[in-house]
């Protein structure tokens, strides 16, 4: 017969064992929330800044949005979703609908408001800010919606 100790471990070594396989995934388990931290700090940052582009190439993918939207029957939609982060009060002017609400707004969200404000406005389209997520009860994402 074969050592005994070797075909069978005793229970504290395979506690042990087991205490160290635990570990690994719990190790590996923070970093893959730590690096989708990350991720979600970058994304955030990048939208939290300017787009970039100029009024009329702003204007050209409105219209491609638009566009596309009305050769589907539809009468509106939801140009954009972003995380209530990217507002000073974090949505909370938005949630309550108080006047003044898009002076919250910043980066790439207040470049959309800005862009309604100024072109579409005037050619009666309409524009809505709101939250459409709750995780955990308290306000999330907010999606814009554009309609004609």
């Amino acid at each position: 017969m074969a050592n005994l100790d070797e075909l069978l471990p005793t229970a504290k070594e395979i506690r042990k064992q087991s205490a160290l396989k635990e570990a690994e995934k719990a190790d590996q388990e923070m970093r893959h929330l730590a690096e989708a931290e990350a991720e979600k700090q970058a994304l955030i940052d990048e939208l939290s800044k300017p787009s970039g582009l100029s009024e009329e190439e702003k204007i050209k993918r409105a219209s491609t949005i638009i566009q596309r939207a009305v050769r589907n029957g539809l009468h509106e939609i939801q140009v954009y979703r972003f995380p209530n982060i990217l507002c000073t009060d974090r949505g909370r002017a938005i949630n309550q609908m108080e006047n003044g609400w898009e002076k919250t707004l910043t980066g790439i969200p207040q470049e959309i408001y800005q862009l309604w404000k100024d072109y579409l406005q005037p050619r009666g389209y309409k524009i809505a800010y709101q939250i459409i997520d709750f995780p955990g009860g308290i306000p999330g994402d907010i999606g814009v919606t554009l309609s004609w």
